[in-house]
């Protein structure tokens, strides 16, 4: 299937969550399927948080593998307190752990892309017992120099594609940006290659059919699709293409 998300429709549903890690209370949105999950269902799972100024996450892991894109505000992750800005990209496979994360003085929003709906729940290194809940996995946990994007007029301007590859592994692992002109197209790649693919829009809008995509909108590819056309809005498109590798699930 192919799924589709706006981001002014999800947008309008945002609410105050409690992080369960920290008791916390910031913002949640909720793209695909449950915010959080302990069990499989059909269907992708995107979520979007967006933290209180100077707010903690304490290091924990998930049980499936995501992307995860730092998409406005600033912060620090991981022991060094390395740098996060927009539009930095992670990707952890699953079992991985991760953090701290701690927002900036004006906050920190960020997206969770999971291709599926599985054992999603976080789960705290600094709770008893997290060490039964490990399992085997590639532990991944790489990161992505921000990804910059053009002003309106380059963009809308643009008359050849440009497509930059931004991460690669060999089981199928990809990240790349694609930048269009007003109204161009290009095929997506492949679903089948690997575990299916998100397009998220980070600049301009995507049009699928009667729907024009704006900034933050999703687009979920899964693996058993033919093919998916990547399709600039009137004044362009750049979109980061997200590929998971294949895994067992």
């Amino acid at each position: 299937m192919i799924y589709t998300k706006s981001a002014s429709q999800a947008l309008k549903e945002r609410s105050t969550v409690i992080s369960p890690g920290t008791g916390h209370q910031h913002w949640g949105t909720v793209f695909f399927g449950p915010r959080s999950s302990t069990t499989a269902a059909p269907g992708p799972q995107a979520t979007m948080s967006e933290l209180q100024a100077h707010e903690t996450v304490t290091p924990h892991f998930h049980g499936v593998s995501m992307f995860q894109l730092f998409i406005a505000g600033s912060g620090t992750i991981g022991n060094r307190g390395q740098e996060i800005k927009p539009l930095c990209i992670q990707y952890k496979d699953h079992h991985t752990a991760y953090g701290p994360l701690v927002a900036g003085a004006q906050g920190l929003a960020f997206v969770a892309l999971r291709m599926y709906t599985g054992n999603s729940a976080p789960v705290y290194l600094d709770k008893p017992g997290y060490r039964d809940k490990l399992l085997p996995s590639k532990r991944r946990n790489l990161f992505v120099d921000p990804v910059h994007f053009s002003i309106e007029p380059v963009m809308k301007s643009r008359s050849e594609t440009v497509c930059e590859t931004l991460l690669e592994a060999d089981d199928g692992l990809k990240a790349q940006i694609v930048r269009l002109g007003a109204g161009m197209s290009m095929p997506g790649p492949d679903p089948s290659v690997a575990g299916g693919y998100y397009v998220f829009v980070g600049n301009g809008s995507l049009v699928h059919g009667a729907e024009d995509l704006p900034v933050w909108s999703m687009v979920v590819v899964q693996n058993t699709e033919d093919q998916f056309n990547i399709l600039a809005g009137e004044n362009g498109l750049e979109a980061l293409v997200l590929q998971f590798p294949k895994e067992d699930i």
